[in-house]
């Protein structure tokens, strides 16, 4: 059985973007450090990847990546870091996670070494513990929500009353998929509430779960003649508010019973699972659910009422919170708030029925979200095809698929573009966002299906015009995004002064022929008896070496810029080697120093606590960061898991031979 250095739990709510960028980020992290890992998934078609029981023995650390339940009890007493699935979406910050990991202590607790914010943090906050439970509740829901909401879209399609046997345009199959979709859409509170439960409580808390989200549909029941409480009289629901309020009252009395009857004997544990838990629990949390339908029937109306009156506002200020809210964080909680959200009034609506008040303004919503989570993608598609010269080609390439990504109402496409330029990349998104979701509520689209993108528009009413204000906020956005990325170009190159050649540095002692342009290791560049008092005085004189070979022209920002990334997390490796990087626009030409101090640079952190000989620094201009410098740090990060590559490097005293070695791994 193979065994992994670092072990790692994805999942996001939804499992489907998140989940596997994370799983690539912490690939690649790992191979920057020359660590193998597995990555587990947990995404809407499952888990995949799973982790075994001898993996998870033999791992140095874990990491716990993740928005939903990915049974982190597994982990306990492995060093162990545990965030929400955004903290790992890029490969600086996933590498970050496994050096905390690999620092942390061996036990119950999740705490990085001498940093007490990260202790904090790795410790899991209240919000970020909240979050996760209701987000595994929201994963189990939303697929209900699609397959329920698509099947009562297509019922449309022969006719909006094509349902009701007394209406002209009745059809039998028609009334079956709207039966069958409004059957999946009622399991949608019951769902939410029990997995939220689950999330806390584990199995046992499903049945108090399930029972906690039927009260919140059902509500109270109360005799209309006596006006008491009565089995067969009806009750007002309180829905998705108190489907959430249900799991987690649920799982939490869960909780209190295992400490209640901690105490029964373990012989019995048989009758405590099938009996006692369910028994309890159930009676528990009905009995608080209904005896808080009241105040949270009318909590429930408030919130509607509040979004009413956003509606009646006027499209400008629905459309703008809704798009705000939905490229904020491309799939994160902002943006899961507000499909949530649109999903509850889509329920409501369909409930509700065609033709109501509430079906228009629930369906109208839901356009109004769809529209604002498709635009991200295609703002980026626009971009990088009008302007191709100001992107990278792994940016065009990702920019190519968002296409596809946006067309089908997956927004997290987006993410790798935005991570590079927050500011102003997210507030172009939210303009895009802004601009569809206000023109799709003014041109009163109605779109009945809570997900698919353009694959539902056969069931969308106004269909061509929402098509139209998804395209005039990608087109506005993506016009936007082009300046920016042309001005940022333009200034790059402005700011790289021209190389002048300079002669060699006199520590290059050996005479040895010209490397070929396209080396990146030149052996005037490799230094191979050096002495360092510290990690500080060796980046100190590669930045300065830098300087003297023309490849950058400011030590001190060079510096800078090394000592930002060892701030991030060590570059320090295994068996005496560190890969330091430095990205700016200060460097003119991508290109690799190597310095060699056979007596060991002492106070760089690295895996094994081994002190430093040989140093491969990695000199990237600014432009080229996603690019040539993630190909250099993976293939030199590749090199170092081979045997003959490190011994090698580490025992020669040859700067041609060395330079040579590494030059022939960047090919």
């Amino acid at each position: 059985m193979a065994k992994f250095d670092i072990i790692a739990a994805t999942g996001c709510p939804t499992g489907i973007a998140h989940t596997f960028m994370a799983k690539e980020a912490l690939e690649k992290a790992a191979a920057e450090r020359g660590l193998t890992i597995k990555v587990e998934t947990h995404g809407q078609v499952g888990v995949e990847n799973e982790l075994t029981k001898s993996e998870i023995a033999g791992a140095k650390a874990v990491v716990v990546a993740a928005d939903k339940d990915v049974q982190a009890e597994r982990f306990a007493g492995k060093p162990m870091v545990s965030v929400g699935v955004s903290k790992a979406l890029s490969v600086e910050a996933a590498g970050k996670l496994i050096d905390r990991a690999l620092a942390a202590k061996g036990d119950d607790t999740v705490a990085a070494a001498a940093d007490v914010e990260d202790e904090v943090e790795e410790k899991e906050s209240i919000g970020h513990v909240i979050y996760k439970h209701l987000m595994n509740g929201v994963s189990h829901m939303l697929v209900f929500v699609v397959a329920g909401g698509v099947l009562t879209a297509i019922s449309f399609l022969w006719g909006i009353t094509s349902f009701d046997s007394t209406a002209a345009d009745y059809n039998s199959f028609a009334a079956m998929l709207k039966i069958i979709g409004g059957i999946a859409m009622n399991l949608m509170v019951p769902v939410l509430s029990a997995y939220i439960a689950e999330s806390i409580g584990k199995r046992p808390a499903l049945v108090p779960g399930f029972v906690a989200g039927m009260i919140a549909i059902q509500g109270l029941p109360i005799n209309a003649d006596t006006g008491m409480i009565d089995a067969g009289g009806s009750g007002v629901g309180f829905g998705f508010l108190g489907g959430i309020v249900g799991g987690f009252l649920a799982g939490y009395v869960i909780l209190l019973l295992e400490k209640a009857f901690s105490k029964i004997p373990a012989s019995l544990n048989g009758l405590k699972a099938i009996f006692l838990y369910p028994l309890c629990s159930t009676a528990i949390v009905g009995l608080v659910m209904l005896g808080i339908s009241g105040p949270m029937a009318a909590i429930n109306q408030g919130m509607m009422d509040f979004l009413q009156s956003l509606g009646n506002s006027g499209p400008v200020i629905l459309g703008l919170a809704i798009g705000c809210m939905c490229a904020f964080d491309m799939g994160g909680p902002v943006n899961k708030a507000a499909y949530a959200t649109g999903t509850f009034l889509l329920g409501t609506a369909l409930e509700a029925g065609v033709g109501t008040e509430t079906y228009n303004f629930g369906t109208n919503f839901m356009a109004a979200v769809s529209a604002a989570c498709i635009v991200p993608p295609l703002i980026t598609t626009f971009a990088v095809v009008v302007g191709k010269k100001y992107f990278s080609q792994e940016d065009h390439d990702a920019g190519i698929v968002n296409l596809i990504l946006g067309c089908t109402h997956i927004t997290e496409g987006a993410i790798p573009f935005m991570t590079k330029n927050i500011w102003p990349v997210m507030p172009i998104m939210m303009l895009g966002s802004s601009i569809a979701s206000i023109l799709t509520i003014f041109f009163n689209v109605h779109d009945p299906a809570p997900h698919g993108g353009f694959l539902v528009l056969p069931v969308v009413e106004n269909g061509p015009l929402w098509v139209l204000a998804i395209l005039i906020g990608a087109v506005v956005g993506g016009i936007l995004f082009v300046a920016f990325k042309k001005y940022d170009f333009e200034k790059n190159q402005k700011a790289a002064p021209v190389a002048k050649p300079v002669e060699a540095p006199k520590a290059a002692a050996v005479e040895a022929p010209k490397a070929e342009a396209a080396d990146f290791v030149k052996v005037e560049n490799v230094f191979v008896a050096e002495d360092f008092a510290s990690r500080d005085e060796a980046l100190s004189f590669v930045s300065n070496q830098a300087v003297k070979a023309g490849i950058a022209s400011d030590a001190d920002v060079v510096m800078n810029a090394f000592l930002a990334r060892e701030a991030e997390g060590t570059t320090g490796m295994m068996e005496g080697f560190a890969i330091p990087h430095a990205k700016s626009d200060a460097i003119t030409e991508a290109a690799v120093i190597v310095v060699k101090d056979e007596s060991g640079v002492t106070g760089w952190d690295t895996m094994d606590g081994a002190p430093v000989n040989v140093a491969i620094a990695l000199l990237i201009p600014g432009a080229q960061a996603g690019t040539t410098h993630l190909k250099i740090l993976s293939k030199v990060a590749e090199a170092l898991m081979d045997e003959d590559f490190r011994a090698t490097v580490k025992g020669s005293t040859d700067a041609a031979e060395i330079a040579k070695t590494i030059n022939a791994r960047l090919v």
